[in-house]
């Protein structure tokens, strides 16, 4: 196994029931979602009497609901708005589609503060050999990769996991000549069979990839987008790293390390993640349209969990 050693680690998380929290899943949609976020979010960007986003950790309020209230909206758009739960299945399949997105990225530099600032390499010291989603919504992930991952062992085939442990949750004796993980701790990454390399790296702090252009057909992050206070930074490099048409996969639960996940996600709703994702690639640059799945297998009854994912464009 080839070791790269870069600085310190990325994003990793605890058992369910030793410190991760649940974000609220209510969420106000609207059907004509992308042409409301794009003209709200100029409002919700102008400054003025904005609350503080630091307040707001942890309220778990829905960002669209936020929105209306702060531009003095009514909860219709165009007539075709509704009050939906998040995990009711296909409601953020929704949220992706025909967005118009404003001209600038439309978060501020507070949206990534954090209330924990320390170090992350203090905070991922120590190994966890948990999971940190429970085994329907590990299983239903899993079922994903094995529908859109390339066949095992197939010639030429470079991936890499982002934020990675001891586990990727790939399909089971899934194997390809090159499978790179880049977490936080050293002892997790050593224990994750399905690597052949890893990169102890904090991209919080250092989030430029040390790898060449167009090195890999598939990227993965599971349950740790919530963490990047960079995203914009790490998504232009995904795009970098990916060769021509490559496949990035961002999945999420609604648990996290509250002090260490970004202001922006703990106030909000599993909708509003999807959307902030989708904001992700889109600014980044060089990916297509992204697309938003619902894999949760028991709404309601086991933890849910969402897909955000986009292909790089084959001439960027």
């Amino acid at each position: 196994m080839t070791i790269i050693r870069l600085g310190f680690n990325v994003s990793q998380r605890s058992p369910i029931l030793a410190g991760a929290y649940q974000c609220r899943s209510s969420i106000t949609c609207a059907t004509d979602s992308g042409h409301y976020f794009s003209r709200i979010l100029k409002k919700w960007n102008r400054g003025g009497s904005r609350t503080p986003r630091r307040v707001l950790l942890g309220l778990g309020v829905s960002f669209w609901a936020q929105l209306m209230s702060m531009a003095g909206s009514s909860s219709t758009v165009g007539g075709k708005s509704f009050i939906a739960f998040a995990r009711q299945k296909g409601v953020v399949e929704e949220v992706l589609k025909n967005v118009q997105w404003p001209e600038q990225f439309p978060f501020k530099e507070e949206d990534f503060q954090r209330f924990d600032e320390t170090p992350d390499s203090l905070f991922y010291e120590q190994p966890r050999f948990v999971t940190h989603i429970d085994d329907p919504a590990i299983a239903a992930l899993t079922k994903y990769y094995l529908k859109v991952f390339p066949p095992s062992n197939m010639p030429g085939v470079s991936m890499l996991d982002m934020c990675s442990s001891w586990v990727s949750h790939f399909p089971a004796g899934y194997k390809q000549d090159r499978i790179v993980g880049m977490g936080m701790n050293e002892e997790e990454l050593k224990r994750n069979p399905v690597l052949t390399e890893y990169v102890v790296q904090d991209l919080n702090v250092n989030p430029k990839l040390p790898f060449a252009d167009n090195s890999f057909d598939i990227i993965t992050n599971v349950v740790s987008v919530d963490y990047l206070t960079k995203p914009l930074d790490v998504f232009k490099e995904m795009c970098r790293v990916l060769k021509p048409g490559g496949l990035a996969i961002t999945s999420f639960s609604n648990r996290c390390f509250f002090t260490k996940a970004i202001s922006i996600w703990t106030s909000t709703g599993d909708a509003d993640h999807v959307l902030i994702v989708g904001s992700y690639f889109h600014y980044a640059g060089g990916f297509e349209p992204p697309q938003a799945v619902d894999i949760s297998p028991n709404p309601g009854r086991s933890d849910p969990m969402y897909i955000v994912y986009s292909r790089k464009l084959s001439t960027a």
